[in-house]
């Protein structure tokens, strides 16, 4: 089954670039992303420009409209994700758990719904 996995995380509290502690997070990430690519498990995954270059887009009676900024004003924002094939609940959950940023935020484990073609 696939699962999504919804990295976020307050970008305010985040390591800052140029930092060692931002060169850990980062190894910690390469690292996650190479083990879950070699199990065969990684379907697709990247990290999101910040929050700030988000666009919302809305049609409201045919109409088109645009606003700067994310759907939602949160205190986490969405950073990231990784698309992966997993044998159950559980084992999208576990991987879940080994993403960096889930000791800073949360991720969200959602099952792909598949659709018959």
């Amino acid at each position: 089954m696939q699962y999504l996995l919804l990295i976020y995380s307050d970008e305010a509290a985040e390591p800052k670039p140029g930092t060692p502690e931002m060169e850990q997070h980062m190894q910690a990430y390469f690292t996650f992303t190479e083990e879950v690519r070699e199990s065969g498990k990684m379907l697709g995954g990247e990290a999101l420009e910040p929050v700030a270059t988000a666009t919302s887009v809305q049609v409201r009676d045919g109409k088109v409209t645009t606003t700067d900024g994310p759907f939602a004003e949160t205190r986490e924002q969405l950073g990231g994700f990784y698309m992966v094939d997993c044998d159950n609940l559980d084992e999208a959950i576990a991987l879940a758990a080994r993403i960096p940023s889930a000791r800073l935020g949360t991720v969200e484990v959602r099952p792909v719904m598949m659709f018959d073609n």
